[in-house]
């Protein structure tokens, strides 16, 4: 199942990309960027009501919501700096920079989570790094 949610994901994350690059001309990018935020708040939110997941708020550790606090502020920021990217730069080269998110969470993870990062990794790793010089220049 998860491939399946991993595989749709990486579909609407092309639409995504598409339909922002095509809704925010003459918006303000950050003003784009919040509507955006506001539709997925609904949609979060919907989800949680839909699947009476809104009891588990109480049991959330001080650890959990500083770390979720700190993954929103993230999330934020991202999404800002790729709005104005898109705003600014052609949709096929923005997206695939933007996936460089993967080799840099390869590192991270390997940094602060401890896990493994192995031959195939790097070579995964710079293979895309590789890949994305390629679609950019």
């Amino acid at each position: 199942m998860w491939l399946i949610l991993a595989i749709l994901s990486a579909v609407f994350a092309a639409l995504t990309s598409i339909l922002a690059k095509m809704g925010i001309a003459g918006v303000n990018s950050n003003l784009a960027t919040a509507i955006r935020t506001t539709v997925v708040l609904f949609m979060s939110w919907g989800m949680v009501f839909l699947t009476h997941a809104q009891g588990g708020i109480s049991s959330i550790g001080q650890k959990s919501w500083i770390f979720l606090i700190l993954s929103g502020l993230a999330t934020g920021a991202s999404w800002l700096c790729y709005y104005k990217a898109l705003q600014l730069g052609d949709v096929s080269k923005v997206v695939p920079i933007d996936k460089l998110s993967v080799v840099f969470t390869l590192v991270l993870a390997f940094v602060f989570l401890h896990e493994t990062f192995t031959a195939k990794s790097l070579i995964g790793s710079l293979l895309l790094a590789a890949g994305t010089l390629v679609m950019v220049l």
